[in-house]
């Protein structure tokens, strides 16, 4: 068994394993423990009351995070020469088609988000393999396959994020950084559970939103009390 290290057991002793947190509490409390000498990623895991194995019962969707994640997102636009400019305006790190198809065939993967248009997603489609069990792959429902480039190019880097609830029914997501101030954290949390309840499948019966839990690398979770989160 490994040993706890004394920042571990420091962290662990300031958080109240059985007792539900205030979402503004939980978002002071996850800065309070982040110990990591990096500036870590403050996450979120919510624990819906779905069976992802329904198409039914699929939770899935987009959020514009109020202050972003944190981070700088490389964006990939797989675009025909036409659309190249748009993207590049748009902030796009990326740009091009032929190319970049063969890289990525390669095994090439070295980008966070890739935007692409419906009239290439004959070339595009082929790439599911590599990157379908990155979280790559493009997607009309996440807005990342659009004749609208420039917009799809600005919100990714504006801090839009797609979510996928897993096979488990739960929702994980980055929603900022350690160094964020704790109202940030908590708007941020506030505004991706709020859109997580927006997302709620008429075919979901009993009590769908279970559990929320906010923690950052390496720091033990925070459990958030579902029924008080818009109080806060």
């Amino acid at each position: 068994m490994a040993t706890l290290t004394k920042k571990r057991k420091v962290a662990l002793s300031k958080v109240d394993s059985e007792k539900l947190y205030s979402l503004k509490d939980a978002s002071a409390l996850v800065k309070e423990i982040s110990t990591a000498k990096f500036d870590a990623s403050v996450d979120i895991s919510v624990r819906l009351g779905v069976d992802p194995r329904k198409a039914n019962q699929m939770v899935r969707g987009t959020v514009t995070l109020p202050h972003g994640v944190g981070k700088t997102v490389r964006v990939l636009a797989l675009v025909t020469p036409d659309k190249e400019a748009e993207a590049k305006e748009a902030g796009a790190d990326m740009v091009g088609l032929d190319e970049y198809v063969d890289k990525i065939k390669g095994g090439w993967t070295d980008v966070d988000v890739i935007v692409t248009m419906p009239s290439v997603m004959g070339k595009v489609g082929a790439l599911g393999r590599v990157l379908g069990p990155r979280g790559l792959m493009p997607n009309p429902k996440s807005g990342t396959v659009t004749m609208d480039v420039a917009k799809a190019v600005s919100d990714v880097k504006g801090g839009k994020i797609d979510f996928k609830v897993d096979k488990y029914g739960i929702i994980h997501s980055s929603i900022g950084r350690a160094s964020f101030d704790a109202e940030k954290i908590r708007e941020n949390a506030k505004e991706m559970i709020q859109t997580i309840v927006k997302l709620k499948p008429a075919a979901a019966k009993g009590t769908y939103m279970k559990s929320i839990c906010i923690s950052s690398t390496m720091s033990p979770g925070i459990h958030v009390d579902p029924k008080r989160f818009i109080e806060d």
